[in-house]
């Protein structure tokens, strides 16, 4: 029975897969999973095109699990149609994250169709553009239309962690530097002041940024900066006047945005521009909760710290306590060969299962 759930999963996948979502463009994926998700039986709380939310029948004597899972992908690289192979399913979002989207249909099919005693309610929710900057996030806009989901207990976000627990997440700061300099004829030089000469000189700094470690309860995570975009230049007889570079901060979990911001106007210097173009805080370390110890001992889990901005940021700045768990390996979400193994679908489903139908021992 294991097997043909695993080999279940497995196909859904790849027809989440082959129908196309990349961000913006989550019409037709959201429109499937409400079909499917509809004649469950589960109470609809807000249905909308930018996420779908239904709840299992409440019973307030037990804490709130949200799990959680996002529809949309990054651009296609000439990885779609998916293919389904022996051991895994190949295609754009098969890690990121259609395989934990799966999981969480046929565990909401599951519940309907066994109808098992559950030792926490559980909400499903499904969201749309997650793959690009926080501002167009539809959470926001659901957590204040439903502030009773607001109160869960937890909330699961089921991104590939190769079935592991990873809890926090850096904060995550865009950024652009831009290095003025005089525009002059490039036959004579001298009259003018090189943008890009400027730009050379103050770059070394921050290209030999070393990564620094911050350790939260017992957990390495790991501030980095990176340079990751640079233009400048108007003409090949033009002495450039400005050079542009894109600056990328993940920076700790227990940093606000503002001590985000003034360490990284400390490392650039006050004589260079700075704009912030994007921030978004990380989540608190959530290793400690009741539930999440539930969820460790029933599925004989590793915790791990997330070195990445996920959505249970949003959650934590909600008030919600979250981490991630789900299938697929994170080192094949956005590659061209992206792929996740159908035995880890199989897994993160049956651990899923246990956690909500184990008895629970929260004191």
């Amino acid at each position: 029975m294991a097997a043909e759930k695993t080999q279940k999963l497995a196909s859904l996948t790849l027809e989440l897969v082959n129908i196309p979502s990349e961000s913006r463009n989550e019409a037709d994926i959201t429109q499937y999973v409400s079909q499917v998700i509809k004649p469950l039986g589960l109470t609809e709380l807000q249905c909308k095109e930018d996420y779908l939310l239904y709840i299992t029948e409440r019973d307030l004597s037990k804490p709130l699990v949200v799990l959680a899972g996002h529809l949309d992908t990054v651009p296609a690289q000439q990885n779609l149609p998916g293919s389904l192979e022996q051991e895994t399913v190949n295609g754009l979002g098969a890690s990121d994250m259609k395989g934990g989207i799966a999981v969480l249909v046929e565990l909401a099919r599951w519940i309907s169709m066994e109808k098992p005693v559950l030792s926490v309610d559980l909400a499903f929710l499904f969201f749309v553009r997650e793959e690009l900057p926080v501002i167009e996030s539809p959470l926001p806009e659901l957590f204040a239309l439903e502030p009773e989901l607001t109160k869960a207990d937890l909330a699961i976000v089921l991104e590939p962690t190769n079935n592991t627990i990873q809890v926090g997440c850096l904060g995550n700061l865009n950024a652009t530097i831009r290095f003025h300099g005089e525009a002059a004829h490039s036959a004579r030089p001298w009259t003018g002041e090189n943008a890009i000469a400027i730009a050379i000189q103050n770059l070394p700094s921050l290209l030999e940024y070393n990564r620094e470690e911050v350790l939260i309860d017992g957990l390495s995570f790991y501030e980095v900066l990176s340079l990751t975009q640079i233009s400048g230049g108007v003409a090949d007889n033009v002495i450039p006047d400005l050079v542009e570079c894109r600056v990328n901060y993940r920076f700790s979990p227990d940093f606000s945005a503002t001590q985000a911001i003034e360490k990284l106007t400390t490392i650039v210097g006050n004589q260079t521009e700075l704009e912030i173009t994007s921030v978004s805080g990380g989540a608190p370390v959530a290793s400690r909760n009741a539930l999440v110890k539930h969820l460790q001992i029933v599925g004989s889990l590793n915790i791990e710290p997330k070195q990445a901005w996920t959505p249970v940021a949003q959650f934590a700045d909600a008030g919600i306590p979250a981490i991630n768990f789900g299938p697929g390996d994170p080192v094949y979400a956005h590659k061209r060969n992206e792929q996740i193994a159908i035995a880890s679908l199989g897994t993160s489903f049956e651990i899923l299962k246990k956690f909500i139908t184990s008895p629970l021992k929260l004191g």
